[in-house]
């Protein structure tokens, strides 16, 4: 089951990531969060919520 949630949210980031034209910053960092939250998860055992927190930073503040 944990492993059906982790491929979901890649399958998500993944597919947030491919929109083209990434105008907002709110939009890099949904998809940040997003990716951030995969990685968390699959890398840090676990650790969703502080891979999204870093993923939405890096998001906003890479332009």
């Amino acid at each position: 089951m944990r492993k059906l949630i982790s491929l979901t949210v890649l399958i998500s980031g993944l597919g947030l990531s491919a929109c083209s034209g990434n105008d907002s910053k709110m939009e890099r960092a949904v998809v940040g969060a997003v990716i951030g939250c995969a990685a968390g998860e699959v890398l840090v055992d676990g650790r969703c919520v502080e891979g999204a927190l870093v993923g939405a930073g890096v998001g906003v503040l890479t332009d």
